[in-house]
């Protein structure tokens, strides 16, 4: 699990998949706005002119010495939801990313977002 305080520290840092292959370098973190806790991770693939950010959640994410393994396989992650390098998560499609991960989602009391990147 990825601690709020090491959020700062594991950016650039290495994705793994289950299996030790690479899926990309960490770019940002979303919390839970409820919790403050981290719940999804960006991350950056593809080609050097191509780069496009991955989303992939951190719950059961380990983190190891210049690594982040996730949960999930390398093949999952790369069909995830994804946004250009330059782009803003917009709030109606936050729950795509949810429902793609077969995780529950709902937003805030107020129709407020979900998730906040830090």
């Amino acid at each position: 699990m990825i601690r709020s305080a090491d959020i700062r520290e594991w950016r650039d840092q290495d994705v793994v998949d289950v299996k030790g292959h690479k899926i990309g370098a960490l770019e940002a973190i979303y919390v839970d706005t409820s919790t403050d806790e981290p719940a999804i991770a960006t991350v950056r693939a593809g080609l050097p002119t191509r780069h496009r950010l991955l989303f992939v959640p951190v719950g059961e994410a380990v983190v190891g010495p210049g690594y982040v393994k996730v949960a999930h396989s390398k093949g999952l992650v790369k069909k995830a939801p994804s946004m250009g390098t330059d782009d803003v998560l917009p709030a109606d499609e936050e729950e795509a990313i949810f429902q793609y991960y077969d995780m529950p989602y709902s937003p805030g009391v107020g129709g407020e977002r979900r998730l906040a990147r830090r």
